[in-house]
């Protein structure tokens, strides 16, 4: 297969002429400036090292339009994602920018610039169409349906870049390369066919045997090319993958494979994302591309049904064939043979013959539960460095997030499970009550939706770092929108890996018996206009949908709300829960919260 990048040409945007550099960097200090998201910054970082060319910027409204409608550029070009960057009105405002404006994009780690953007346009998008064309759907169960509905912003900014200086990395520095990098690797190791391999999870025995037959088959090398930008929330995070793949890489024949880190933000879009990646990793240097079973899907939609069928990325990619210039590699599920003590295709093995195998879910359970994990399944170090990150449930942290109106009653019951909590010590707690941090309790009563919106994921990314430490951590916002308690929860869930365990109790006390048992008359001050935006009276509260526990402080009594989340919590943490929930008991009865 030919090894010329996508489009013929690598768009290598990177300068490394100093003075150069730093006129840019003199330039780009006296611009108004973006603060790029997490995507953006993977986007921007593929932009500029050439891992996404043909692009030499984000995408105007013509080949955004395009490439929505077609999975093609305006010039026609095979592109499958859309590359946007987005931009809220306040955003456009502030920047006061027009076609042939620059503005500086800068990192949101360190405020350091990145490169230029030189506006082409501006311009609003339809997301239902977006996410119906891209992802399939418009159901929010899908991961970027729903960050396209909470987090994307209303415009999008279209203009090639000028690169400044490639994003600082401080992780894993000998295996970060830029395309050009990598294809230089190839070049002086004289590796002419190489088979990339896509991952976003740990590889285990399995995962090794079907690379290294695909390569064999194929007369070539192997590249593991796992993504360390954006994954499905939940995901394992890459710090322990890449202590995995290190691990793993030892097991391949010597001078067989190279490791090299991928800082891609994935969409989880099945076959379009496919043909992306598929784009990708050509224009990395590779001459051929392993497509899984369902590739880069994202799991069960609203109804319990995939999203995409198991085979549609095979056949998408296998469509473009002849344009995308790259051999797809169909995925081979390989299962473990005791008779022979080897890992054989699944569908070359004789009807009748003994298989094992361990599901993901089983795999997740051991690691959870600190049961043993066999050797034909995967290596010893390898399980080693993921018990380091997923110790056993009863040392894993959580994060119990209690949500309801104002003196519903979930402050007092925050409470008294923080004293329990600390009463049964072997992990520290912390509880967050409120909206805000604060001097004053009460400022939070009278916050904007968008200020209440950005304090509880304030709350949530401190609950998950606490969370990821250990720590029992309980939070009890008013949190009356819907966008809010899903945005927390995805925060917590993937940014506190083994400590995702994050549980939605709704304290559903009515809003008349909130306010007919307002001691301090809040609700009162409230409809006197005293305070304004408060919710209950002056912003609605949106019932969650999605809730592990509903209770209600005017019809239970504490002893009985303990009681339901015995139920909630019996599988979390496993060996410590009798204990911890009979102390909460024995503490409740005796006392007159709420």
């Amino acid at each position: 297969m030919a090894n010329t990048p996508h489009g013929g040409v690598l768009k290598d945007l990177v300068v490394r002429d100093e003075p150069i550099s730093n006129q840019l960097k003199a330039e780009a200090a006296m611009l108004k400036d973006i603060i790029l998201t997490d995507r953006q910054l993977c986007d921007l970082e593929l932009i500029l090292n050439g891992g996404f060319s043909p692009l030499e910027g984000f995408m105007n409204e013509s080949d955004y339009t395009s490439v929505v409608d077609t999975l093609r550029l305006s010039d026609g070009t095979l592109f499958s994602m859309p590359i946007t960057l987005d931009a809220s009105s306040d955003d456009i405002k502030r920047l006061g920018i027009s076609p042939g404006a620059r503005i500086s994009l800068r990192d949101p780690r360190d405020d350091e610039a990145l490169a230029i953007l030189t506006v082409e346009d501006i311009y609003t998008y339809d997301r239902v169409k977006e996410a119906i064309q891209v992802f399939g759907s418009d159901d929010p169960a899908h991961p970027s349906v729903a960050y396209l509905r909470n987090r994307v912003k209303e415009y999008y900014i279209g203009g090639k870049v000028q690169a400044i200086q490639a994003p600082a990395h401080f992780d894993y520095a000998p295996f970060r390369y830029t395309p050009a990098e990598l294809r230089a690797h190839f070049k002086k190791l004289s590796w002419h066919r190489v088979v990339a391999f896509q991952t976003r999870n740990p590889m285990h025995r399995a995962h090794r045997e079907l690379t290294i037959r695909a390569a064999r088959l194929r007369q070539a090398n192997i590249l593991i090319h796992p993504v360390v930008g954006l994954t499905k929330p939940g995901d394992v995070d890459h710090f322990t993958r890449v202590r995995v793949y290190q691990a793993i890489m030892t097991k391949y024949p010597n001078g067989m494979g190279h490791l090299a880190l991928l800082p891609l933000a994935m969409r989880m879009a099945g076959p379009r994302e496919a043909v992306w990646h598929a784009i990708i990793r050509k224009n990395f240097g590779a001459t051929h591309f392993i497509v899984g079973r369902d590739h880069a899907g994202p799991g069960k939609n609203s109804q319990g049904r995939d999203f995409y069928g198991p085979y549609d990325a095979q056949e998408l990619v296998e469509k473009f064939k002849d344009e995308l210039q790259i051999e797809m590699v169909p995925f081979q599920q390989m299962t473990y043979v005791p008779a022979s003590d080897e890992y054989q295709p699944a569908d070359e093995i004789p009807a009748g013959v003994e298989t094992m195998n361990i599901s993901g879910t089983e795999l997740r359970r051991r690691l959870k539960n600190g049961v043993h994990i066999p050797d034909w399944f995967s290596y010893t170090d390898v399980v080693e460095r993921l018990r380091e990150s997923y110790p056993p449930r009863n040392k894993q942290g959580f994060v119990l997030f209690l949500t309801g109106l104002y003196n519903s009653g979930k402050d007092s019951i925050g409470k008294a499970l923080q004293v329990a909590l600390n009463e049964q010590g072997g992990r520290s707690v912390s509880l967050l009550l409120g909206e805000s941090i604060r001097d004053d309790p009460r400022q939070h009563l009278s916050l904007t939706p968008e200020e209440r919106h950005e304090k509880i994921q304030q709350i949530a990314f401190v609950s998950s770092e606490l969370a990821r430490a250990g720590a029992a951590v309980i939070v009890a916002p008013t949190a009356p929108e819907e966008r809010s308690r899903v945005l927390a929860m995805d925060t917590i869930t993937s940014n506190s890996g083994a400590g995702g365990n994050v549980f939605l109790i709704h304290v559903a006390t009515p809003l008349d018996h909130c306010e007919k048992t307002d001691r301090r008359g809040v609700y009162a001050q409230a409809r006197s206009g005293a305070i304004s935006g408060f919710v209950g009276v002056d912003v609605e509260y949106e019932i969650p949908k999605k809730a592990n526990l509903v209770v209600d402080a005017s019809t239970q009594n504490i002893p009985s709300i303990v009681h339901s989340t015995y139920y909630l919590l019996q599988c979390f943490p496993a060996h410590s829960l009798p204990n911890f929930l009979s102390g909460i008991i024995l503490l409740l009865e005796t006392s007159s919260l709420i």
